[in-house]
């Protein structure tokens, strides 16, 4: 069954309760729009490759695991800054946190991976299995 808008029969009430940016407007859910970092992942011959853009994180903060071949980077920071003065306080706190996982596919050797953390840049290497890097041109002989 398919849902025509503006259908005379049912008041337009009704399917724009449906349609949720129109009914509550654009900025109803923008609190609740999550923030991962941008991800690129690449095949290679004989690796995979993800990068992670995780600017304002030091290396201290980030954390890569592995767990029944899912990969999870995750990472979090905590400051906090004090302002004392003769008439008041202000305290200020920050807080930044993610976590973004990445199921490994069976052609990959969970056992060499490499990471580098620089200039707000993870970069991850995920050797493939021998089996799974393709072959030369193999030329085989008709008997």
């Amino acid at each position: 069954m398919s849902l025509v808008k503006n259908n005379p029969k049912f008041p337009s009430v009704f399917t724009d309760l449906l349609d949720y940016d129109k009914f509550f407007g654009n900025d109803f859910f923008k609190g609740f729009e999550s923030n991962l970092p941008a991800a690129n992942v690449i095949e290679g011959e004989k690796s995979y490759k993800i990068e992670l853009a995780i600017p304002g994180f030091k290396k201290e903060d980030v954390k890569v695991n592995l767990e029944n071949e899912v990969l999870t980077i995750s990472a979090e920071t905590k400051a906090e800054k004090e302002d004392k003065n003769e008439k008041y306080t202000r305290k200020e706190f920050s807080y930044n946190t993610f976590s973004r996982s990445f199921q490994l596919p069976k052609t990959a050797n969970s056992d060499k991976i490499d990471a580098k953390y620089e200039n707000g840049l993870l970069k991850l290497e995920v050797a493939k299995k021998d089996e799974a890097i393709k072959q030369g041109r193999k030329e085989i002989s008709i008997g």
